[in-house]
C-alpha cells in the first residue's frame, strides 16, 4: 500500500510538472505572439509615418517646382526699382537746394594768398 501512495504521489508529481511545463510553452507562445503583434504594429506605424512624412515632402516640392524662379526676381526687381524711384522722388527737390546752395555760396572775393600770388606775377 505504502508503494501503491508512493507510486500514485510520483504520478501526480508527474502530471503537475507537465502541466507546469505546457504551461510555460504556453505562455511563451503566447509571448511571442505578443511580440510579433507589436513588431507587426510598430511597423504599421512606422509606414504610415513614412507615407505622411513622404506626401508632405512631395506636396512642398511640388509647390517649389512649380514656382518660377524668373517670376520672383521679376518681382523682387520691380519692387527694388520702385524702392529708388520712391527715394528719387522724395530726395530730389533737397538735392537740388543743396546743389544750389553750394554753387552760389562760392565766394567772390581772393585770399590773400592769391592776392600775394598775383602782385607777385606768378599766377
Amino acid at each position: 500500500m505504502a508503494a501503491n501512495k508512493s507510486q500514485e504521489l510520483i504520478q501526480q508529481l508527474l502530471q503537475a510538472e507537465k502541466a507546469a511545463e505546457e504551461i510555460v510553452s504556453t505562455a511563451k507562445k503566447n509571448r511571442l505572439t505578443k511580440l510579433r503583434q507589436a513588431k507587426e504594429k510598430a511597423e504599421e506605424q512606422l509606414k504610415d509615418f513614412k507615407d505622411q512624412e513622404e506626401a508632405k515632402f512631395q506636396k512642398e516640392m511640388g509647390a517649389k517646382a512649380a514656382a518660377d524662379p524668373a517670376e520672383a526676381l521679376k518681382a523682387s526687381t520691380t519692387a527694388e526699382v520702385s524702392a529708388v524711384q520712391r527715394d528719387y522722388t522724395v530726395n530730389k527737390a533737397r538735392t537740388i537746394q543743396y546743389v544750389v546752395s553750394k554753387v552760389l555760396e562760392v565766394p567772390i572775393s581772393l585770399t590773400p594768398t592769391q592776392i600775394q600770388a598775383l602782385k607777385t606775377g606768378a599766377a
